[in-house]
């Protein structure tokens, strides 16, 4: 099938399995994928995901993180879209619920959040909001 936006995709499938409740959810692979799943595993968002190779395109199967019966993400929001680019400075990244949420930006240094940009002192492509 093809994807005219891959990341969305992702966002996509993460918050309906959540909204679902099932405790895993299947995402065609890429190493943008893999890195913004990584994000999500270290600002806690997630349990765990594993890569799954089948000989194409590989699968990464996120495992979900619930508080109880709640979902662990409230909400994620594409930001930068095919058609409208959204570019931030390293002066101006845009932070999500005064902090509390994660930016996820794309840099010349690789995909990262947006504390860790500003640490770096650079600027990208904003992807994603999540909180």
């Amino acid at each position: 099938m093809q994807v005219t936006d891959p990341i969305a995709d992702l966002l996509t499938r993460i918050r309906n399995a959540g909204t679902a409740k099932h405790p895993t959810v299947d995402i065609p692979a890429s190493n943008m994928k893999k890195a913004i799943t990584e994000i999500l595993l270290e600002e806690g968002y997630i349990k765990n995901y594993q890569i799954v190779s089948d000989g194409i395109q590989g699968i990464i199967k996120v495992t979900l993180k619930y508080n109880g019966n709640i979902h662990a993400i409230a909400g994620l929001r594409r930001v930068s879209k095919p058609g409208l680019r959204v570019y931030a400075g390293a002066s101006e990244l845009p932070k999500v619920l005064r902090g509390l949420g994660v930016a996820v930006i794309s840099t010349s240094k690789g995909i990262m959040t947006d504390k860790k940009a500003r640490a770096l002192n650079v600027g990208g492509e904003v992807l994603a909001f999540v909180w």
